[in-house]
């Protein structure tokens, strides 16, 4: 059985590092999307597109003026792909903390005093409790995951796939609540309003079945990890550049001096931060109050905080352990940071235009349209119908990255359609977000896949789509089936959802 898994694994690997480079592979696909929306925009749609209100039509990209729109906005989509700026900005602060030697002081501290037979749970938790910072873990704990397992003794594409795993699949489980919360209640009330205009959602209507989905994503990935990703991933040689394992000897005065001032840095940037966002009258909250809301500007600065919350701490390490002599240090580990994402910024510009030329085609559209009308058709029954929304999220998910973008599109078709068939707003929701995580790690088309390859490629230089997507593989497969089964006894004991939440409708 072992062998046999193994055996596919190896075929789903072969099969997909014979794909083109990840930047060839989304120029093709731009090209794909026009083919397809000339050839799909000569007919005529029964579908309302939920954000116009009016019959969902597919642009044809291939006319004189689309082309001419695509070229002229090229520069100002590339610029503005929104995981470039996010990861370019982070790994400046992470950089400086890098190459002062902070991080790896920090890593051997923590190394010394765990056992590493819980590097795995302890690595997804931090990676699940990541998702309150936005993106901060792609950028942060997914390249940190490689450097403590290879520090251990461990392979380090383990430490890059339990972290990815964590950051990305387990993407809706979250101990706390997130920016997403209040994002998907506010999309799941207008949904529920066109049926029933006086109904009120409340943000945390998912918050207990997302929170105690920690420890069910916790127990499932350690299992996945350890069992069957890791005893695979040992016959890949460590031959890149970060092929050797950082020290574990133990720490010298300097490095504990220099260690204890940063950790006091960076301890009091945080506090002076909590202080700040603390006053109901503090500049960092929405204008309704929350701090965690979508429009606070304390969500919408987390990734220049990190790029402090790391600065501050690296340059004081740096001057008080004496590996830094000048402020021409800091700005020389900046520089080396971003020589390091040369090859992630090519990936870059080729994936934003064709994010953006899918989006404008409406192509994403119609697929999730055509898959509500097909699950309406099927009546099925309320359990089955439940796994049926997990099961189609999972496929519109491999075609469209963005999970706001995917719920604006499906919420006003099921979240109305279940509610005539008694289900409630809440239960469809948590039934999408399992969906919607699952499979976030195996589609090549998510935005910060080709950033994972890129982190891959530090260790393992012949490291291709294929690699990553058979890493992940085993993950999304687990995720789904123990998710699906968790929410459905989640709704057979009648434990709660969240705050406020039901499972019928009317409540």
């Amino acid at each position: 059985m072992q062998e046999s898994r193994t055996g596919l694994l190896d075929r789903i690997e072969r099969i997909g590092n014979r794909l083109p480079d990840p930047a060839l592979l989304f120029l093709l696909l731009v090209v794909v999307v026009w083919l397809l929306s000339a050839l799909l925009s000569g007919f005529a749609y029964e579908h309302i597109d939920p954000r116009t209100g009016s019959p969902l039509v597919v642009q044809n990209l291939l006319t004189g003026t689309a082309l001419t729109t695509f070229f002229s906005n090229l520069v100002g989509t590339f610029v503005g792909f929104h995981p470039l700026g996010v990861v370019l900005v982070a790994m400046l602060g992470i950089g400086v903390a890098d190459h002062t030697g902070f991080i790896r002081a920090a890593l051997r501290s923590l190394l010394l005093r765990t056992s590493p037979k819980l590097l795995t749970p302890m690595l997804l938790f931090i990676a699940i409790v990541s998702h309150s910072a936005v993106d901060a873990g792609y950028v942060l704990v997914i390249p940190l995951g490689a450097v403590i397992f290879q520090a251990a003794g461990r392979h380090p594409l383990t430490g890059i796939a339990v972290a990815f795993a964590g950051v990305s699949g387990g993407f809706s489980a979250n101990p706390l609540p997130s920016a997403l919360d209040p994002m998907l209640q506010g999309l799941t009330q207008s949904a529920a309003q066109i049926l029933d205009p006086d109904i009120t959602i409340n943000p945390l209507n998912n918050w207990f079945f997302t929170g105690s989905s920690t420890l069910l994503i916790m127990l499932v990935g350690w299992f996945v990890a350890d069992r069957i990703v890791e005893p695979r991933l040992v016959r890949l040689q460590v031959d890149g550049d970060f092929s050797e394992a950082p020290k574990l000897d133990a720490m010298t005065a300097a490095e504990r001096r220099g260690l204890r001032f940063a950790l006091l840095a960076m301890g009091l940037g945080l506090l002076l931060l909590a202080l700040s966002a603390w006053p109901e009258s503090s500049a960092w909250r929405s204008p309704a109050g929350p701090l965690t809301a979508a429009d606070a500007p304390l969500m919408k600065s987390i990734v220049p905080l990190i790029f402090l919350v790391f600065l501050m701490p690296g340059v004081v390490y740096g001057y008080v352990a004496g590996t830094v002599q000048s402020h021409r240090d800091v700005v020389v580990g900046m520089t080396q940071a971003m020589s390091g994402m040369g090859y992630y910024i090519v990936i870059a510009f080729f994936a934003a235009q064709f994010i953006a030329e899918f989006g404008r085609s409406n192509l994403g559209a119609l697929l999730a349209l055509e898959g509500a009308s097909i699950l309406q058709a099927a009546a099925l029954p309320a359990s089955v119908t439940i796994i049926a929304v997990v099961l189609m999220t999972t496929l519109v998910n491999l075609f469209i990255g963005s999970s706001s973008a995917k719920w604006a599109l499906l919420a006003p078709i099921l979240v109305p359609m279940l509610m005539q068939l008694g289900l409630s707003p809440d239960l469809t929701q948590a039934a999408y977000r399992v969906g919607d995580s699952s499979t976030n790690i195996i589609t090549p088309l998510m935005p910060y896949f080709p950033l994972v390859v890129v982190f891959c490629q530090r260790y393992v230089r012949s490291t291709g789509i294929g690699t990553v997507a058979a890493m992940m593989l085993p993950f999304s497969l687990m995720f789904l089936l123990f998710w699906t089964i968790f929410l459905l006894l989640f709704w057979a004991a009648g434990v709660p959802l969240g705050v406020q939440a039901s499972y019928g409708y009317p409540g």
